[in-house]
């Protein structure tokens, strides 16, 4: 993942991370992966005022809620005028925002979904097909 990423940043292409997941677990690996963290989109934990208390999580943050993806989507190609958005991911909700995203590529990489290798139009389980994908 970190060459694909690399690779994509030296062509231009801005990378992002769109995550049913939490902000701060996710924004980890956006920092090892270079990505900016401006570039997350994921859940945001909420703590009491003492910050010892879990109160929650942020249900005013798009993933938060179904289809939330797909509204990140949609807010990106309008922001920043993409004229294609690919998605990359292992689960329904990943393959469900496509469209609006223009491509969805089912990655099996971690765990086989069933739904996701059946319905994906190309499905993967190593970066390294896309890499080659790359230089070609």
């Amino acid at each position: 993942l970190r060459e694909l990423v690399s690779r994509l940043h030296q062509r231009g292409v801005q990378v992002f991370l769109v995550s049913g997941g939490f902000q701060s677990i996710v924004e980890h690996v956006a920092l090892q992966l270079n990505i900016p963290t401006a570039n997350v989109f994921a859940n945001r934990l909420k703590f009491y005022f003492n910050g010892e208390k879990y109160a929650g999580f942020d249900e005013t943050q798009p993933t938060a809620e179904s289809g939330g993806k797909g509204k990140v989507i949609t807010h990106l190609k309008e922001q920043f005028h993409f004229k294609k958005v690919v998605m990359i991911g292992d689960g329904a909700t990943d393959m469900e925002a496509c469209p609006p995203g223009d491509c969805f590529i089912g990655f099996g990489g971690n765990v086989v979904r069933k739904q996701v290798k059946e319905k994906a139009k190309w499905y993967i389980t190593h970066f390294d097909e896309l890499l080659k994908e790359l230089e070609e």
